[in-house]
């Protein structure tokens, strides 16, 4: 399980997929897809486009990754997680055919989610790449748009160390003839982009990113990139294949995590002291969280952090606030960075720290320190994030 495990759970073959979706009697074509992907957005996005799909009144499945809580996270039709009884039958009913194909868990899910999707008989499913696009396990779907969030440094081992390698990964995605919508923002990659899009005849649509975007429930500055990538799509599904009003989209955007379930993203669980929970994990997500952070009213910042040990530590490290203090943890996985690693780089930046045994006991020991007038901040990981909430 790559969520746990890191790259060792990574299968960079689709073959698996293909021959799981064929023993399933392909389920994802009994309705229409949309499918995204990127290095940070992508989530967040596809709640916005489930959203508003949900305000016009269609039955929309959303299939993300990972999950915080709940392993069902990953499933939802309309913001209603996948029930148990689901999950246990279909594991139970092909365990056979998993066995033989030494299937991965991602794998797995990916079939499980499509059959969901039809058997609940939905009017599209909005489905999230896990890692890259190429040889990710969602990309045997034919959608009928396409969306790329961005690129940035993250995966690097699996996804290649250069924007440009990273980008024709996340490119793998785009399909002949099907429209894609593109939210970077560097001009050296919307022309890779643009030429990608050509060999496949696919209609691009790029972002300007100059225009105002619609207000939305999701309190990160960074959604409103995130929106004006979710409206675009909007924008070229309706009236082609969805009928969705100005009203649809406004409600849909305001009421993101309502209709969807969405947390981790600058969620604010506590208004004295006021206390925020954020995923995000790799240099592009800290540095703007950070930005935010920063334009908050506090006396005192208090940072619970954790990662996990394939990120670029110390790129991070350098965007951190010098004047906070810093409660450290290990994420309860295996991929979780060692607590006294993590302190060591943070003490070689001369940032204070204290290690705690788990992320719930730092968490509690900034609540005690804690004045209804400071911030508290919990981020470095999602699987940091998932033992709080």
């Amino acid at each position: 399980m790559y969520q746990r495990a890191g790259k060792a759970a990574y299968k960079a073959d689709l073959q698996n997929t293909i021959d799981l979706d064929n023993h399933l009697g392909n389920p994802h074509k009994a309705y229409k897809t949309i499918h995204l992907a990127g290095t940070n957005g992508k989530g967040s996005t596809s709640h916005m486009i489930a959203s508003v799909l949900q305000e016009a009144g269609y039955k929309v499945g959303l299939y993300t990754s990972p999950h915080l809580k709940d392993f069902r996270e990953r499933i939802r039709i309309n913001g209603e997680m996948c029930t148990e009884d689901f999950v246990v039958e279909f594991i139970h009913k092909h365990q056979a055919f998993f066995k033989d194909h030494q299937l991965s868990f991602f794998e797995m899910t990916v079939g499980m989610a499509f059959q969901y999707f039809k058997e609940k008989n939905v009017d599209i499913a909005i489905i999230e790449t896990g890692l890259g696009g190429r040889l990710d396990s969602t990309n045997i779907i034919t959608p009928i748009i396409c969306a790329i969030t961005n690129i940035d440094k993250d995966h690097t081992a699996i996804l290649g160390n250069s924007y440009s390698k990273i980008a024709i990964e996340k490119a793998g995605i785009i399909k002949n003839s099907i429209p894609v919508v593109i939210g970077e923002k560097r001009s050296y990659l919307k022309k890779l982009f643009t030429l990608i899009a050509m060999e496949q005849d696919s209609p691009i649509h790029t972002i300007d990113h100059r225009t105002k975007s619609l207000p939305t429930d999701l309190k990160g500055h960074y959604q409103k990139s995130n929106v004006r990538v979710a409206s675009k799509v909007i924008e070229l599904i309706s009236p082609l294949h969805f009928t969705i009003t100005k009203a649809h989209k406004s409600k849909g955007l305001l009421n993101v995590a309502q209709n969807t379930g969405l947390r981790g993203r600058y969620d604010v669980i506590n208004e004295f002291p006021k206390t925020i929970l954020d995923t995000a994990h790799n240099v592009a997500g800290i540095n703007l969280l950070i930005d935010q952070v920063k334009k908050e009213s506090f006396n005192k910042l208090h940072i619970v952090l954790g990662m996990v040990k394939d990120k670029d530590i110390n790129s991070v490290i350098k965007l951190l606030p010098k004047n906070a203090v810093y409660y450290i943890s290990t994420p309860n996985i295996p991929r979780g960075m060692k607590k006294n690693i993590l302190s060591s780089h943070l003490n070689h930046h001369n940032l204070p720290n204290t290690i705690f045994n788990t992320v719930n006991e730092a968490f509690n020991e900034a609540k005690t320190a804690a004045k209804n007038e400071d911030l508290i901040l919990i981020t470095g990981s999602t699987f940091v994030i998932s033992e709080i909430i």
